[in-house]
């Protein structure tokens, strides 16, 4: 069974990642705008039912995961937006990523 728990913690923690860059992203660029958001909230759906399957959604998860996931997300997002400013994006604003993800785990009752 942890086995499965850590895959499902993989799993969410890569579409929470997409989510939230691609919502940073959206407030970045005007052009692609609709692009973006269709993205993050398509990641975010999915990252809906892999949060319902590692525990109840009306229980917060251990302070453990918590830890874990902000973490491994923080690292996911600034490493994502770092390569897009690599491939000259321009506008992205990294001050963005701790109240993104903030936002977003709490949506998610994960906080």
């Amino acid at each position: 069974m942890t086995q499965n728990r850590n895959k499902l913690l993989d799993l969410l923690i890569g579409n929470l990642s997409n989510s939230i860059v691609h919502s940073i992203l959206e407030k970045s660029y005007d052009l692609h705008k609709d692009k973006y958001k269709k993205e993050s909230i398509s990641s975010l759906q999915k990252s809906i039912i892999y949060r319902s399957k590692i525990n109840p959604l009306n229980k917060p998860l251990p302070d453990t995961d918590i830890e874990y996931i902000k973490s491994k997300l923080k690292n996911k997002i600034t490493s994502e937006l770092l390569k897009r400013i690599a491939l000259n994006y321009q506008n992205i604003n990294l001050s963005l990523i701790d109240p993104e993800i903030n936002s977003t785990l709490k949506k998610l009752n994960i906080i």
